[in-house]
């Protein structure tokens, strides 16, 4: 089961505003309408070109009903992200007689922008290109540009970054498992698409059919991930699942192609709660060197440190299915919970324990949702690389001292080792609201790796998640 948010490539689909004689601002569009180069158009805010009775409030949004046609006709109309969907604005343009469509995001959207099979010339702008625009509208009583869609772009920079859809961490349920995983791309992916609906499957649009499609959403990083996956098991078919998303996890990267941390859609650093362990790298993933081989030992122990006190399965309600004989009754689920087994893969209770706390679960990141004074959480790696020397490299939680023991582990082939993380509050008010840090294994400095012919030095991240503030 691997938790997957979603990201951006380094490939969009550029649409260009061009306003004021040479002032462009860019963004994106799929949108295969575009208005003739140099021809210029008056341009309205829809703030501006509210209908009868309408508040400016809806008209700024291009909400249905809200724009004047009066105002409209023969336009570019500024649309503001938000209530209604992005294509539907572009649609209640058209109605109203627009020409065309700038489609900017408010603050809270920030510079996450999507390319969407438009209805109309359109270009969707992040808050701080339209910053630009808002400007210019304020600066005349004449607004002129054009809309202008460009083919796809290649190497565009920075990427990745967070998509503003992609779910957030901490986990509300189990916080001592980090989530989401990983982030792989989820943004402006070409999908094959079915000719049987239009490209927005929005009730307006009939007219049109695609044999592929533009797509964004969690479902369609997953996928990516899913395919990584079945590579891994392809070249390694006796790994345990576990060792394969560990393979994924580790080698994720955090940095964006220009060099920088990947960044939020509102342009700031992310964290482990946007990315999770970071951005997907298959290359690197198939040479993984050293694994977080969790076992079914491992679930039972963190389920039976959980120490719930009821059966979550009796919270759930009567499920009625269609062609089914028997309605899934909670007594029917209860019959389908899976045992619990101990290391030696006997079956075991709870009662048997103890079983530890969930943070010594041996997943290949780290959560400690409520550290006071000092604890200490183990984990174990499996070699399945080459025999080698990996030294570790601490990257600290503001207000948190991390000291991991022992810091050099020397493996032969197969081998598996464990280790401990300490961690001790410095500031307390500095990790209250969670801090994120990392460590890393590595065998750069490792030479007996070298000399057992290994021909790149091996990077094992794991994140480290810390809060002070318990509650």
């Amino acid at each position: 089961m691997f938790t997957v948010g979603a990201s951006t490539m380094d490939r969009d689909f550029p649409a260009y505003v061009t306003f004021g004689g040479s002032i462009s601002i860019e963004g994106q569009s799929l949108g295969a309408s575009t208005l003739p180069l140099g021809q210029a158009y008056p341009i309205v805010s829809g703030e501006n070109a509210n209908a009868a009775n309408q508040p400016a409030s809806n008209s700024s949004l291009c909400l249905a009903g809200s724009l004047d046609p009066a105002k409209v006709t023969g336009k570019i109309v500024v649309c503001v992200r938000g209530e209604n969907g992005r294509v539907e604005k572009g649609h209640v343009v058209k109605q109203a007689g627009g020409v065309g469509m700038a489609l900017c995001n408010d603050a809270g959207y920030g510079d996450s922008v999507v390319a969407d099979p438009h209805l109309v010339a359109a270009a969707h702008c992040s808050y701080s290109q339209c910053a630009r625009l808002f400007t210019y509208l304020r600066s005349t009583d004449n607004p002129l540009g054009y809309i202008n869609a460009t083919d796809a772009s290649f190497g565009v920079k920075p990427a990745p970054a967070m998509a503003d859809f992609s779910s957030r961490g901490p986990n509300p349920v189990t916080p001592q498992i980090l989530k989401p995983d990983i982030t792989a791309p989820g943004v402006g992916v070409i999908a094959a698409y079915s000719g049987a609906v239009s490209p927005t499957e929005l009730p307006f649009d009939d007219r049109r059919g695609v044999p592929y499609n533009i797509m964004s959403g969690t479902s369609m990083s997953c996928p990516h991930v899913s395919g990584i996956v079945g590579l891994l098991r392809t070249k390694y078919p006796s790994w345990s699942p576990a060792m394969i998303k560990s393979a994924i996890m580790t080698t994720a990267t955090t940095v964006a192609n220009d060099g920088n941390p990947i960044r939020d859609e509102t342009g700031t650093e992310a964290t482990p709660f946007s990315y999770g362990s970071g951005h997907v790298n298959p290359v690197d993933a198939l040479d993984p060197s050293l694994v977080y081989d969790t076992t079914l030992a491992d679930y039972t122990n963190f389920l039976c440190s959980l120490k719930l006190t009821h059966n979550p399965v009796q919270d759930l309600p009567v499920v009625a299915l269609p062609n089914l004989s028997v309605n899934l009754s909670v007594s029917v689920l209860a019959n389908l919970l899976l045992p619990l087994f101990n290391a030696a893969g006997e079956p075991c209770a709870c009662s048997q324990g103890p079983y530890g706390r969930p943070e010594d679960m041996n997943y290949p990141s780290i959560a400690v949702p409520c550290l006071t004074g000092s604890t200490t959480v183990r984990r174990r790696l499996r070699n399945v690389g080459a025999p080698g020397k990996y030294r570790v490299t601490v990257t600290e939680p503001p207000g948190v001292k991390v000291t991991v023991a022992p810091d050099v582990l020397g493996f032969g082939v197969g081998e598996e080792k464990e280790f401990t993380v300490k961690l001790d509050v410095a500031d307390a008010e500095a990790a209250s609201n969670f801090a994120f840090g990392s460590i890393v294994w590595s065998d750069a400095n490792g030479l007996d790796a070298y000399a057992s012919g290994v021909s790149k030095a091996h990077r094992v991240r794991s994140p480290i998640v810390v809060r002070t503030k318990c509650g």
